[in-house]
């Protein structure tokens, strides 16, 4: 376990692609779990492409979409794993985990509007420059709408608080929510990875419990835009993240008063 109390943070300056490009030497995934983004999936792609000599498997998973997103990926050069049974975010993730090789793994949101073609490198740079960490997370500014600010609204309202108060170190992960994530393989086959909208908190608490807080970092990626959803299908989005950091921090929510 690397003893840090908090996660190594790369500014914007930090990025060096020709070092990065010099000091790798693990395979590198790029896994995209999607479902009904026909519309987005295809830039996202392509923004992966742009640097494709640091990507050696691109994968996207099609989690029961009902539109075109399966046909669109593989257009944009992608190989397309169709999840079958139960699905959400995290089964979907996990699904690419077993369909890929790499030692690396990246995993990226398909509904990202305006994807940049840095966002693999900037994420594999600490895990290729810095052997103890084990996990990176993206961390951007977020429109809501016509604002410049105020997205991310379950990562604000419910998982940065509840991280500050229950798993010390890990509220200083400013984005613990984003889907632009990249992890060591034996980090990933050491856990199991949360099936819903929970996936992305489940894996910061499990890897800080493992292995420290020290073998986290994040890295800023600019400014992330996609769909905005309503208030009430944000609800179901933030009972799942509170249930499974209550769930970590052993709360018997079954029995909560026990």
């Amino acid at each position: 376990m690397v003893d840090s109390p908090v996660p190594w943070t790369l500014e914007r300056d930090d990025f060096d692609v020709a070092r990065l490009r010099a000091a790798r030497r693990d395979d590198v995934a790029v896994v995209v779990a999607a479902r009904d983004e026909a519309l987005t999936v295809g830039a996202v792609l392509d923004s992966v492409r742009f640097h494709g000599d640091l990507v050696d498997e691109l994968i996207v998973v099609d989690d029961h979409s009902c539109d075109d997103t399966a046909t669109v990926a593989e257009n944009h050069g992608a190989r397309v794993v169709r999840l079958r049974g139960p699905g959400g975010k995290g089964a979907a993730m996990a699904a690419g985990v077993a369909a890929s090789r790499s030692a690396i793994v990246v995993f990226l949101d398909g509904d990202v509007a305006n994807p940049a073609v840095d966002y693999v490198g900037r994420l594999i740079q600490p895990l290729v420059e810095r052997p103890v960490t084990q996990l990176v997370k993206g961390y951007y500014e977020r429109p809501l709408h016509d604002q410049p600010t105020g997205g991310g609204r379950v990562n604000e309202l419910a998982a940065r608080p509840i991280l500050s108060l229950l798993f010390p170190g890990l509220g200083e992960i400013r984005q613990p929510l984003a889907g632009e994530t990249a992890l060591r393989r034996g980090a990933l086959d050491a856990l199991t990875l949360e099936p819903g909208y929970g996936v992305e908190i489940a894996l910061l608490i499990d890897v800080a419990g493992r292995f420290g807080t020290g073998a986290l970092a994040q890295v800023d990626l600019g400014v992330r835009r996609h769909r905005n959803r309503p208030l009430d299908e944000l609800r179901p989005m933030a009972t799942d993240v509170l249930r499974v950091a209550l769930g970590r921090y052993k709360v018997d929510l079954a029995n909560p008063f026990d």
